[in-house]
């Protein structure tokens, strides 16, 4: 039988998986900028171990829990395919590989977990991390999969839109990231004592890394190299160049100065707040998407010392708005001319696209801060979640890992040792 094998979608799969795989350790470096001198290498370990943890996880039962026989909308079957060996023949009916999705759908679970450490930044135990990933990834993360994606997924057959990960991913990490700070309380000195990231270069380079890799989540997330990828290579582009202008313009008009953390924090803002619309929406709705965005989650991110919840590197901020402008500004800004073929409110669709969205972020929103929740009380009970006070203060990196990331700062702490 001849095979309906697409030679040219699968080489765009494969190496838009490759470029979401890179985000994380983009991840590290721009979470790793962010925090003192003292905890940068436990920051990139915090994500390069959730690649470890979510890797293997997704081979054994992740990949059926999000994508497997269906069980009442709200799972899939873990047994369905456990280990992935029923995928490894070719399906001569399919265009695209089922392990080149796998593959693909993989790398977001990685990243979605790598997000929620910034939250948790210079205080959490590293083994009960990877423990956490773990559990919340089985727990959390699958199912909402289940739910937005799959095709008898809930949320799915509510109609509503999220192309490439607005409440799958942001708002999910955001929120998650939210009730682990809560778990674990504020760092010592949080807001009395200056918490300023010290490699900013670092912060840049990440940032860099995980514009580049965007392009594969986003424009990967059509499964083909066709218009509907084109039209969303484009709408990410220029999300993400509004959304910088927007956070450096907020910050210049609020504090004086245009700073160099605040146009990383603005590619990322905006990278997320497009990531559910950039099928639903034109390029010049994508730039109002990106503006918009830029301007909330700059103004947001100093709600923590408002709310007093001390969220080290503003996931709340970033992702949680970010995905919530996002994921609802599709209900104002989507036309029909757009791939996704839906009008919102400012092209005559009305508000049921908007309410639609709305329940299903709501949902997500609700389900992932209370099983977070609940899950980083049970760990922070059995065993604790925070290093100890010496080790804090201290520095993780040397406590922990054994090792610093700058030789200087290791002979200071031993001169100050001894």
């Amino acid at each position: 039988m001849d095979s309906a094998l697409n030679s040219g979608d699968t080489a765009w799969i494969l190496t838009a998986s490759a470029l979401v795989l890179l985000m994380t350790p983009g991840l590290a470096f721009f979470y790793g900028g962010m925090v003192r001198a003292k905890s940068v290498l436990n920051m990139m370990m915090m994500s390069f171990g959730a690649i470890g943890i979510v890797g293997i996880i997704w081979v054994l039962w992740g990949y059926p829990m999000a994508f497997g026989t269906d069980v009442g909308g709200l799972f899939g079957n873990p047994f369905d395919g456990f280990g992935l060996g029923n995928l490894l023949a070719e399906d001569p009916e399919a265009s695209l590989p089922s392990m080149a999705f796998v593959g693909f759908q993989a790398t977001f679970a990685i990243i979605t977990v790598a997000l929620i450490s910034g939250a948790i930044a210079d205080r959490a135990r590293f083994g009960r991390w990877l423990v956490f990933a773990g559990v919340w990834v089985t727990l959390v993360y699958f199912p909402v999969a289940h739910w937005v994606w799959h095709s008898e997924g809930w949320i799915f057959n509510l109609g509503a839109i999220d192309f490439a990960g607005g409440t799958v991913v942001h708002i999910n990490a955001g929120v998650a990231g939210l009730a682990l700070a809560i778990v674990l309380g504020r760092r010592k000195g949080f807001g009395r004592e200056p918490m300023r990231p010290h490699n900013l270069p670092f912060v840049m380079l990440g940032a860099g890394l995980l514009w580049f890799g965007w392009f594969g989540f986003n424009a990967g997330s059509a499964l083909a190299a066709n218009n509907s990828a084109s039209v969303v290579w484009v709408n990410t582009l220029v999300a993400t160049c509004a959304a910088m202008l927007g956070w450096l313009l907020t910050e210049k008009l609020r504090d004086g100065h245009a700073t160099s953390l605040g146009a990383a924090s603005g590619v990322v803002a905006g990278l997320v707040a497009i990531t559910p619309s950039c099928s639903a929406v034109t390029p010049v709705g994508a730039i109002v998407v990106g503006a918009v965005a830029g301007i909330l989650c700059a103004l947001a991110v100093s709600l923590k010392y408002k709310l007093g919840y001390d969220d080290s590197l503003d996931v709340v901020g970033v992702h949680l708005v970010g995905g919530l402008v996002g994921t609802l500004l599709i209900g104002f800004l989507a036309s029909a001319d757009a791939p996704a073929g839906v009008d919102g409110l400012f092209y005559g669709g009305g508000l049921g696209q908007l309410g639609i969205q709305a329940v299903s972020a709501l949902a997500v929103l609700a389900y992932s801060f209370v099983l977070t929740l609940v899950i980083g009380f049970v760990l922070k009970a059995v065993g604790g979640f925070r290093v100890s006070d010496e080790v804090e203060v201290g520095g993780i990196d040397l406590a922990v890992h054994g090792e610093t990331a700058y030789e200087t700062l290791g002979a200071r702490v031993v001169t100050e040792v001894k």
